[in-house]
């Protein structure tokens, strides 16, 4: 069950994670089902050699993961009733089952599993990892992550859309000592010469500040661009600031630790093309000793939300609380969840 649950714990989908634009056609994954983290490379033996290895410069980690550590502070929207009962079969294989109730999206049942393989490469990493979901109207998102060396690693996601074919993409990550690269391929026809194509990099410059860029092509008939954005992440002891540029627009988040229970963000959004900003505040109180999850937000909007989660050990069960209050449009949605197993 240990990497059963560590590859298919649920953590929030960023709408924009490395600051990268919205483009049309890439495929939206299930929710809490992300990429889990590459081990860096272990240090190779000898005095010399460790040597080098203790003054080379750490491997940055993922382009889309850079303004993740921000946007997991801030709560996810909750609308309705939700219920979600988890069930693992076995130490590789492990479902679900999910019920929404809501008045403003559709109500209906979703099945997920997730598969974990037996190749280990870390202590909480196995591959492969096949994980999906298929709702009542017979509408698939699926995913399949291999670990193919010890510094590539694939990923192939589809979704379909009742019984339409509607996305699919497969990336391509390469990670060094002190650098990482990525390829995604989404949705490529020969056929009509159609496509979109996403290639990051990004560069440890120093063992606190890496810098990267991110370059998005689309063609379809009659047309065809590219849109190409510059990244910055300075990482200290208790926070770290990131800061996206590109021609439409830029997103800066800054997060900090201020001690072991209460954890802040900020984060700023500019739409150059919408001639739009948007900035947000964001705090998450962890009660350990009260089983407490409590998050905030507020942003210039004057959207304020809240969401709280409390745990009823040792029953495996988790209560969550949710509102949001938009006081420009004068509007509140609440929701209530709950998730067994």
């Amino acid at each position: 069950m240990g990497s059963v649950l560590a590859a298919a714990s649920p953590s929030p989908a960023p709408a924009a994670a490395g600051g990268s634009q919205g483009v049309p056609g890439l495929v939206s994954v299930p929710p809490g089902f992300t990429m889990p983290a590459v081990s860096s490379v272990p240090p190779t033996s000898g005095s010399g050699q460790s040597a080098d290895a203790e003054s080379s410069l750490p491997n940055p980690g993922t382009y889309e993961e850079c303004h993740r550590k921000c946007k997991e502070v801030f709560p996810m929207q909750m609308e309705g009733v939700r219920l979600v009962v988890n069930k693992g079969l076995s130490n590789h294989f492990q479902v679900s089952h999910t019920v929404t109730l809501s008045t403003l999206a559709e109500s209906g049942y979703r099945f997920g599993s997730t598969y974990v393989g037996s190749k280990q490469t870390g202590p909480a990493e196995s591959f492969p990892v096949i994980v999906g979901d298929m709702d009542n109207t017979g509408s698939l998102n699926a995913q399949i992550i291999h670990q193919l060396t010890s510094a590539v690693r694939s990923k192939i996601a589809i979704q379909t859309q009742q019984h339409k074919f509607v996305n699919w993409q497969c990336d391509f990550e390469y990670r060094g000592e002190d650098f990482t690269s990525a390829v995604t391929l989404g949705n490529p026809d020969v056929l009509v010469g159609s496509g979109i194509v996403v290639a990051h990099y990004l560069q440890s410059v120093t063992p606190g500040l890496a810098l990267g860029g991110e370059m998005v092509y689309h063609r379809r008939p009659g047309e065809e661009g590219a849109v190409t954005s510059l990244l910055g992440r300075y990482t200290g002891d208790n926070y770290v600031a990131t800061l996206t540029l590109g021609g439409a627009g830029a997103h800066a988040t800054y997060y900090h630790r201020a001690n072991d229970q209460l954890q802040i963000g900020v984060e700023f959004e500019a739409n150059t093309r919408m001639q739009e900003t948007t900035t947000s505040f964001g705090y998450q109180l962890d009660v350990p000793k009260a089983n407490l999850l409590f998050k905030g937000t507020v942003d210039s909007n004057w959207v304020v939300g809240a969401t709280l989660e409390k745990k009823l050990l040792p029953l495996p069960l988790t209560l969550a609380l949710g509102a949001f209050l938009n006081h420009r449009k004068n509007k509140f949605q609440c929701g209530f969840g709950v998730n067994i197993g």
